[in-house]
């Protein structure tokens, strides 16, 4: 295949309009000529237009103007180069000449398709379609000017220049396209484009031209893609808060629309981790997280199946209901079976979730994880996971009933129980704070009655002594205040507060066990060693003593 005389190419590309003049004085040649194409079948007319020489192409089309609408390999017009390489004013000359096409030189009309500014090359797109996608304005809206109606042609991928201009932000595109009439069939969706312009702006995240078209074309919220998803659910999924506020002010009902799987917005966020998107439809319709989709999940639901333990987190902190996360089949089960670890932990971080309630075959969520431990199928983290289970269930276990059940054989104990209990520990507390208060007057080794100082205040066992001695008074005064409160509270606070009195007390006991060994250390073992050490081993051997006759009674 022949292809351009080199001479010519060699103009076109440098814009060498007297090179050109030379090569068509031979008249019968010049048609020959202009109508030459390279490999990639562009004529002499698409180069001068891709490389922006308006006078060389002037001089070409005054030659042969049947060239406008010629097309290369890829089938673009020499206005489509023009247009996708922002060339103004070679775009101008074509423009002019093109709105003039519509009428031949012998005055014959000519059908709509042959013009210039509707012809597509072989990807579909129009020369507006390449100037919106090169994000460039000025040649858009110059193109829009010499025929206002390109606007809304679809491509082969079925995207209007709209969509394009939408998604880039080009505002003032926009309102020019949007000057002319709407015809609802042309935002009609397909399998080949997600949505309307309306979310092609959201996916750009461009929130002018979501406002412009929310106020110039309210209907398109009422469109939905081929999947059913409403400009509500794109938004959801884009996490794009601040659209989510603008549709949900313009139409609060897009949160309670579903799509072909029956997901709500809410769900289309949890599904993708859209943690703004959560706050801002839940703070407009926080009811909406009760909806279901087609399988029974709700937005917890969809969290744990998508392993998006951010939006999880979320979820727990805005959703107020708890029967929302302790239905029948609860997230916590779903998130057990599924072996989402961090999923499961994120419930359990949550007082109000409840580990303890079955699902429809009758299983709490521990028991699952533990038909996977009969089959040795649990690693690490589910050892741990079922750890925290167990601890969690019985939590919940005391919420139900006065006593801390730490084991099946003691009994519950009735008010009168309780009350006797809190007696002991209260007198055995008060005690052990009149002791230690004591034993900050008389320490141990007595003071230096001139300066008015310890005698053994260098000392380390001193220095032990003074810390223990202080722990153990503290201890037994919070636990003294803790049993005063306990009485007037409500049962769960009651418990609460006679678990901590309980471990409080230990810690009481302990301390005051080392200060009476320091104590005895630091007078006696300067005189006589043997009996301060014997003390010590028989202070020390004291808590292994009470453990061991515990151990024998169970």
């Amino acid at each position: 295949m022949a292809g351009m005389d080199p001479e010519l190419y060699k103009a076109a590309t440098h814009g060498k309009v007297k090179i050109l003049k030379q090569l068509l004085q031979d008249k019968d040649k010049s048609d020959i000529l202009l109508w030459s194409t390279t490999p990639q079948r562009n004529t002499a007319l698409h180069l001068a237009a891709l490389h922006g020489h308006a006078e060389f192409a002037r001089e070409v089309l005054q030659k042969n103007g049947e060239l406008l609408v010629a097309r290369n390999g890829d089938g673009d017009t020499p206005l489509h180069l023009a247009a996708r390489e922002d060339k103004m004013k070679v775009a101008e000359l074509l423009v002019g000449l093109a709105k003039a096409w519509q009428e031949d030189p012998n005055g014959n009309a000519k059908t709509p398709s042959e013009s210039p500014l509707m012809m597509t090359n072989k990807a579909g797109n129009t020369p507006l379609h390449e100037a919106t996608k090169q994000s460039s304005s000025a040649m858009a809206l110059l193109l829009l000017n010499a025929d206002p109606n390109r606007g809304h042609d679809l491509n082969g991928l079925k995207e209007s220049p709209l969509h394009v201009a939408a998604r880039k932000g080009l505002e003032d595109v926009v309102r020019k396209i949007l000057e002319t009439p709407w015809v609802e069939e042309e935002y009609k969706p397909s399998v080949s484009v997600r949505g309307t312009a309306l979310y092609q702006a959201m996916l750009g995240r461009k929130i002018r031209i979501v406002q412009i078209l929310l106020e110039k074309r309210p209907a398109l919220t009422d469109l939905t893609d081929s999947d059913g998803n409403n400009a509500l659910h794109y938004a959801a999924q884009e996490d794009y808060h601040q659209a989510v506020e603008l549709l949900l002010n313009h139409r609060t009902e897009l949160a309670y629309e579903c799509n072909n799987q029956k997901q709500t917005p809410l769900q289309v966020a949890a599904h993708y981790g859209s943690t703004a998107a959560i706050r801002a439809l839940l703070r407009h319709c926080p009811d909406v997280a009760e909806m279901t989709d087609a399988a029974g999940y709700n937005a917890f639901h969809t969290a744990v199946v998508s392993g998006k333990t951010n939006a999880l987190r979320c979820l727990l902190r805005v959703v107020r209901p708890a029967v929302v996360i302790n239905s029948v089949d609860t997230p916590l089960h779903l998130a057990t079976k599924m072996s989402h670890f961090h999923s499961a932990l994120a419930l359990l971080s949550d007082r109000r979730v409840d580990p303890s309630v079955r699902d429809r075959d009758g299983k709490t969520a521990r028991s699952i994880v533990e038909m996977k431990l009969n089959t040795g199928e649990l690693d690490a983290y589910e050892m741990h996971l079922l750890k925290q289970l167990k601890q969690q269930e019985a939590k919940w276990r005391r919420k139900q009933q006065l006593p801390p059940m730490a084991s099946d054989r003691r009994r519950p104990l009735n008010n009168k129980d309780f009350d006797s209990v809190v007696d002991s520990y209260f007198l055995a507390a008060t005690l052990i704070a009149t002791v230690t208060f004591a034993a900050t007057f008389t320490m141990p080794g007595g003071y230096d009655q001139t300066r008015g100082i310890a005698l053994h205040a260098w000392n380390a066992a001193f220095k032990t002594f003074v810390v223990s001695n202080t722990v153990a008074m503290c201890s037994s005064i919070v636990v003294i205040f803790l049993l005063i409160w306990a009485r007037q509270e409500h049962v769960k606070l009651r418990l609460h507060n006679l678990m901590w009195s309980q471990t409080l007390t230990i810690i009481a006991c302990l301390a005051m066990l080392l200060s009476l060994m320091t104590a005895v250390y630091i007078t006696v073992a300067p005189t006589a060693s043997w009996p301060a050490y014997a003390v010590i081993a028989i202070g020390a051997s004291s808590p292994a003593l009470f453990f061991f006759i515990c151990w024998l009674g169970r």
